[in-house]
């Protein structure tokens, strides 16, 4: 009979103990992160898109983009103007690629490298 209520107790208690080391370690990861100046990094990126446009205007030209692709009078003209750009020196392409991304609020473009 004992047993079985401590066997009860330890379940019970187990799970509480299991999510107080989780919830210690996510302390101890934001704590790391401040440490770097990494959540500074994201902070400051979210505050200053806050009063920003540009990830509206971006959204706004990748909307049109999509669309004209679907009209075709626009089909030949977004051909060669796809193709154009592929001729461009790379560090427009890498500059095109950060001011996308920081301007939602992306910190690398590791994941567009070909």
């Amino acid at each position: 009979m004992i047993g079985q209520i401590l066997s009860s107790v330890t379940g019970l208690a187990a799970p509480w103990l299991d999510s107080k080391a989780q919830q210690k370690l996510h302390e101890t990861e934001i704590k790391k992160k401040q440490l770097t100046g990494e959540i500074d990094w994201e902070l400051e990126a979210i505050c200053s898109a806050q009063n920003s446009w540009k990830d509206e205007l971006w959204t706004i030209v990748f909307v049109c983009i999509l669309a004209a692709n679907f009209v075709p009078s626009l089909q030949d003209a977004m051909a060669r103007g796809f193709a154009n750009l592929e001729t461009t020196p790379l560090w427009v392409q890498w500059g095109m690629y950060a001011s996308i991304a920081a301007s939602f609020g992306i910190r690398t473009v590791r994941g567009l490298k070909k």
